[in-house]
């Protein structure tokens, strides 16, 4: 029985690559505008060419080509097979959390759209609303398949993620005369309330800020910019790891916040 979970363990992996493929799709045309459906094939950034199958295989292609489009020669990131590799281990994560169960797709799909909105968020200082809302709508989805969460928890939870973050950037704001954040990032806590309810939004905004405020102090200090207090870094890849923290350890940071 526990061979046959760690070759569950390994199908899970694989499948995480696949996805983590399809992921770079979305990474990479989604703020751009671009169809994720159209065209069906992946191609080359650099010269447009179309990428056969065989040259496709989640990082394989990749070690065999060197890391080079085969017609054009011009470099392809690294990013690319990190991408697939995150995520097929936060495939083999999810299924490690939930075991065989309809819980591993959701709590995958919360992962894998993270992952999604990370890096998406460190190119371009966007969120996609079309990823929250799918995330907003598996959350809730996902709320009728659960025993320890109700839908109304997911809808309490949406309502204090959105509205708590809403009010800070509507105070900065006013106080500051400038954005402080997007209402993707708003939009974002939305999506990740109808997942992990009120309390683990509120986690997720205070442990998300804390490491953005250490991360941006460390980067402002570090910066050649002569104006180190303009010095901007997005917040959705804080909030995403922060929301991850809690999806897997939340019973056990909120039983230590309330003393248990």
């Amino acid at each position: 029985m526990e061979n046959l979970f760690y070759f569950y363990l390994f199908a899970a992996f694989i499948f995480g690559l696949i996805v983590g493929s399809f992921l770079n799709v979305v990474i990479y045309r989604l703020p751009r505008g671009k169809s994720v459906a159209s065209p069906a094939f992946s191609f080359c950034p650099s010269c447009g060419q179309k990428i056969k199958w065989y040259d496709n295989i989640p990082v394989l292609s990749y070690l065999i080509l060197k890391g080079r489009c085969r017609h054009c020669g011009n470099r392809i990131g690294l990013r690319y097979p990190f991408v697939e590799i995150l995520t097929g281990i936060a495939s083999v994560a999810a299924l490690w959390k939930t075991g065989l169960s309809i819980d591993y797709i959701f709590v995958f799909l919360f992962l894998a759209l993270m992952i999604a909105i990370t890096f998406i968020d460190i190119d371009f200082k966007i969120i996609p609303d079309e990823i929250n809302f799918i995330g907003a709508v598996s959350g809730l989805i996902y709320s009728f398949f659960r025993t320890d969460f109700s839908w109304i928890d997911a809808l309490i939870g949406a309502a204090v993620g959105a509205g708590f973050l809403f009010g800070i950037a509507y105070f900065y704001l006013k106080f500051r005369g400038i954005e402080g954040l997007g209402m993707g990032d708003v939009k974002m806590m939305a999506f990740v309330g109808t997942y992990i309810g009120w309390f683990g939004s509120l986690f997720t905004i205070f442990f998300g800020s804390l490491l953005g405020a250490v991360v941006g102090i460390l980067g402002a200090y570090l910066s050649k910019s002569e104006d180190k207090g303009r010095f901007e870094i997005p917040f959705g890849p804080f909030l995403a790891f922060a929301s991850v923290i809690y999806l897997f350890f939340g019973e056990t940071i909120k039983s230590w916040y309330f003393g248990g």
